[in-house]
């Protein structure tokens, strides 16, 4: 079995069960500080991004890279510098990035934010910069040599660690104030993700095989060309993602303000803006964790394959990938376009935000096909044309935010519209930049015969939504509708082969692989 596919599915069970252990998260945090404090939450989270993008300068995708490559020439002393290398740059940027963060987070409370409340919460994540940069390094390397178990289970870890915490901190600091119980959400997350980062330390120390503190500082001061190398790759690919972080970061600063000028006040603004990206979003981003899975996976697989000029193995790669993100991806947006209403009642104690899942998820079949797409070009040292594109959809977005958020007909519906604009224009623009790099097939007939399974899915669907109305539970109505659904989009799509047998015995295999190895292998 490929180490490609074997590493894609050891990230999707992890990320499957991370999924689970993230909407019980969203859950506890929704009953716990509603639909305000999620807001809170949300427009606290996006500068955090913005600052670990900056942090990371794109060097996960670059170690991931030229590990790959270094290990197929079984250059081990290369391995090593890339490391020191990464290791020291990231370490010095958090040092300079994390008291830049406590230093404005006064000011993008109260002039950027409109809401002097997302002070707290600012200040609560900044700590989790230096964890993030140097747990991103280590993660780039397991997925360089194609080992993705580290990485998979420091995944579950941090959301277990995060899920323990979270109901007992926003529980004990609800009493000071919403504001601290949002802070004490982003603390929970802070924990979280320096448990996950001691597993990766203590999985590396034990699987390494050189020293990395020997000479370390002699390696930094040789590493001038190991640094250029890493910054020709990790500059453009942060440059896709530092575009994709500062439209981030401003979302929730034009959403409020273009809600203002439709006559939103920032209370109602930020309870909106929650509703949109704390509640709906979420589930309309469960696929994810399938397209980042394959997007890990697939930059070491085709950049080996890309430096021994093989084609026909990256036109597999991807073919499987964006088949694979469609199918699974499909299948989501039925689930949840059909069940929008009663999961967010299920899950969050209202059906606040279901419009936009509805409104929503029909686009989001782009965004599955994007991650991949992405990594794809990025492996393909086409990172500059990914960034561009990027750039290209996010002005997009956020112009089409401003205007239809500004009027009082769209509201807040005009920031979803805006956003799966955005969504769409990118992924198209990756598609076209692929055709010219590589040669593909595009199978007409498979994408025709998903979209049937999608609508003959979708109408059974809604169908059987209603036979078991009366004197059943809502939470047995939305697993039996579910369960039905998922069972005839699987058997539509082996009846008309879009899934084949001996697939389904080669992902069981894994499975079963998965849990015979011990932890810190």
């Amino acid at each position: 079995m490929s180490k490609f596919l074997k590493g894609t599915f050891i990230l999707l069970i992890a990320g499957l069960v991370t999924r689970v252990l993230g909407f019980i998260n969203r859950i506890v945090i929704a009953r716990f500080i509603g639909e305000e404090g999620v807001g809170l939450y949300m427009m606290a989270f996006p500068t955090l991004i913005l600052v670990v993008t900056i942090t990371q300068l794109g060097l996960p995708v670059a170690i991931s890279k030229n590990i790959a490559e270094a290990e197929a020439r079984g250059d081990y002393a290369k391995i090593k510098k890339i490391l020191v290398v990464s290791l020291a740059t990231t370490i010095s940027l958090s040092i300079i990035f994390t008291p830049a963060l406590l230093f404005l987070a006064p000011y993008l409370s109260n002039t950027l934010f409109t809401d002097p409340r997302t002070h707290l919460p600012l200040m609560a994540i900044a700590p989790i910069v230096p964890i993030v940069a140097i747990s991103s390094v280590l993660r780039g390397y397991f997925q360089g040599r194609q080992n993705m178990r580290p990485s998979a289970i420091s995944q579950v870890i941090e959301q277990l660690i995060r899920i323990t915490l979270i109901a007992v901190l926003t529980r004990t600091f609800m009493p000071y104030g919403i504001e601290y119980a949002a802070a004490a959400a982003m603390v929970a997350s802070v924990l979280g993700e320096l448990a996950s980062l001691l597993y990766l330390m203590t999985t590396f120390k034990l699987r390494k095989k050189f020293r990395l503190r020997k000479n370390f500082f002699q390696y930094v001061h040789s590493g001038k060309s190991t640094f250029n190398e890493l910054m020709s790759i990790a500059l453009p690919t942060t440059g896709s993602r530092m575009i994709g972080s500062v439209s981030w970061f401003f979302e929730p600063i034009v959403v409020a303000h273009s809600l203002a000028i439709a006559g939103v006040t920032a209370v109602a603004a930020t309870k909106q803006y929650g509703a949109l990206t704390g509640f709906a979003m979420p589930l309309l981003l469960l696929p994810s964790f399938i397209t980042y899975s394959l997007s890990t996976s697939l930059v070491p697989a085709i950049s080996e394959a890309n430096s021994k000029k093989n084609g026909k193995v990256i036109e597999h790669l991807l073919q499987q990938s964006l088949r694979f993100s469609l199918l699974t991806g499909g299948l989501s947006v039925v689930v949840l376009y059909v069940l929008a209403e009663p999961l967010m009642t299920l899950m969050y104690g209202t059906s606040n935000g279901s419009q936009f899942i509805k409104l929503m998820a029909p686009f989001f079949l782009f965004y599955y096909f994007q991650g991949p797409l992405q990594a794809a070009l990025q492996a393909l040292d086409l990172a500059r044309a990914a960034m561009i594109n990027s750039l290209i959809g996010n002005v997009a977005k956020t112009a089409v935010i401003f205007l239809l958020a500004s009027q009082p007909a769209f509201g807040i519906n005009g920031a979803a519209l805006g956003m799966v604009m955005g969504i769409v224009l990118i992924t198209l623009l990756h598609f076209a930049t692929m055709l010219k790099a590589v040669s593909f097939t595009f199978y007409v007939m498979d994408y025709v015969k998903t979209f049937a399974v999608i609508a003959l899915s979708g109408l059974a669907g809604f169908l059987l939504w209603n036979v078991y109305e009366v004197g059943t539970s809502l939470a047995l109505r939305i697993i039996i509708t579910a369960g039905a659904i998922s069972l005839i989009y699987i058997s539509l799509a082996m009846a008309l082969g879009l899934i084949k047998r001996h697939e389904v015995r080669r992902v069981l295999a894994v499975f079963t692989s998965f849990f015979k190895k011990p932890l810190f292998k």
